[in-house]
């Protein structure tokens, strides 16, 4: 479905355009199983008891089993909501566009459906937003009223006007603001990101996924000559020639770099989504969330 959105309209009468397909797709496409897919194994562990007939299998302790020569299994503590956080890293390179938007504008847009699937299941969502200079925080809220306000807040956000810098993500005060086995997604450019200190601690103690969107400049240059472009982190027009053998072989290793990074800091890929700028991003969204729950009855 061609995305008809007036990106020009106030941010609450974007997301109230956007809810119906959302609430759709919550109902009928995802179901219960939404929950599942975003939980997996993050519930917090209570005690060992006794296996019975019907229990999960892949709740059994086999050390514990072993010990007493009968089967037992971990029992968890299963928390009832979910809180997931927006961590919305708004740097320059995102203000680039091929075509007809930006890959801001489609991560904005991927984030207000995160932040509607939250409402419509009754979670929890807290947004960060870092920029080059600053940063600002809307903690966990619950309510249909409340996320839209903050999802509202992030889209109304201007683009940055440091173009110098890359944000400076308060990887502490994350730690700190947000309940153990919450939800943190991550949603960037990843084109030059660097495992942040820490990474390691956060992975434990958060589900940690990673969002990004591309342009299909991003995984392949057209063949089409001298172009001048505007380039959001030079913050001016240049020049390239797409058909430089030299230009052509620069942008393969970019591309081959930028990829080995963001393959590093998810290295599940499950934890992972890459779309482009110019696909149905709840379409791409709901095959994430297939893909997780396709694993999940599988183990």
């Amino acid at each position: 479905m061609p995305d008809t959105r007036d990106e020009s309209a106030p941010p609450i009468a974007l997301l109230r355009r956007m809810e119906w397909r959302v609430r759709h797709a919550a109902e009928y496409i995802l179901s219960g199983e939404y929950r599942s897919a975003f939980r997996g194994r993050g519930m917090e562990f209570d005690q060992v008891v006794k296996y019975e007939y019907g229990d999960d299998v892949r709740d059994i302790d086999w050390n514990v089993t072993a010990r007493r020569g009968e089967p037992y299994r971990k029992k968890y503590i299963e928390e009832r909501e979910l809180t997931i956080a927006i961590l919305f890293e708004d740097s320059p390179s995102l203000q680039f566009g091929s075509a007809r938007r930006t890959k801001r504008a489609a991560l904005m847009e991927l984030a207000s459906l995160i932040s509607l699937l939250c409402a419509a299941n009754r979670d929890r969502l807290a947004v960060l937003c870092a920029e080059p200079d600053r940063y600002w925080f809307r903690p966990p809220a619950r309510g249909r009223g409340p996320i839209l306000h903050s999802a509202a807040s992030l889209l109304a956000q201007p683009p940055p006007e440091d173009f110098t810098s890359r944000p400076s993500i308060p990887w502490r005060f994350i730690s700190r603001a947000m309940p153990r086995h919450s939800i943190l997604i991550w949603m960037g450019d990843f084109s030059s990101a660097q495992e942040p200190e820490g990474w390691a601690a956060l992975r434990r103690r958060f589900q940690v996924m990673g969002f990004r969107i591309d342009d299909p400049w991003d995984r392949a240059l057209p063949k089409a000559g001298v172009l001048t472009i505007y380039d959001p982190v030079e913050n001016g027009l240049i020049q390239i020639d797409t058909g430089s053998r030299g230009q052509r072989e620069a942008h393969r290793q970019w591309a081959s770099q930028r990829e080995a990074t963001w393959q590093s800091l998810f290295p599940d890929p499950l934890t992972r989504l890459a779309a482009l700028t110019d696909e149905p991003l709840l379409d791409a969204l709901i095959g994430f969330f297939q893909r997780r729950m396709a694993s999940a009855a599988h183990h």
